[in-house]
């Protein structure tokens, strides 16, 4: 988004900002280049937003390559291994899960709730070819670790033309 014309970099940074979370439909390009944001009214939303809907969350996870092994860490710290369910069909690894908030019947007002409870899920493609047998996993310290032995593939393969 462009800065000419403007006196208050700050004001343009907050508009930019408040752009980013809107949809196209929520802002609308004035005619001296600037934007004006929209107030979208949340009676006028409708149902497309329900709190009581549960949607599971997304994990987070890092995906890297050794020499041997393609290896998917993911932080789980609060789950238990009975509660992982890991499995990988056609090059996709998927990973569901629950993290339990424990007994909260009590609390009567959140000050700050910051933590995702509940459900979580993540199916990757995987990036390279790997095995299906001999896949290692293991949960330590809050760190869901699953190894893969990499499918050797070699660098140059030739191919008769008929």
């Amino acid at each position: 988004m462009a800065r000419k014309g403007r006196d208050n970099d700050d004001l343009l940074i907050e508009d930019e900002l408040t752009a980013a979370f809107l949809s196209d439909e929520d802002v609308v390009q004035e005619a001296n280049g600037g934007t004006a944001v929209v107030a979208v009214d949340p009676q006028a939303v409708g149902d497309e937003w329900d709190e009581d809907e549960a949607v599971p969350g997304q994990l987070a996870v890092d995906v890297y390559e050794t020499k041997e092994k393609l290896v998917v860490k993911a932080r789980t710290a609060g789950v238990n291994k009975a509660d992982l369910d890991v499995n990988i069909s056609d090059n996709t690894l998927s990973i569901k899960g629950t993290l339990s908030a424990g007994n909260d019947d009590n609390v009567v007002n959140y000050f700050v709730q910051e933590c995702y409870w509940g459900e979580f899920s993540r199916s990757i493609a995987l990036p390279i070819p790997v095995k299906e047998e001999g896949i290692m996993a293991e949960l330590k310290d809050g760190v869901l670790t699953i190894s893969f032995t990499k499918v050797k593939q070699d660098t140059v393969k030739k191919i008769q033309v008929l």
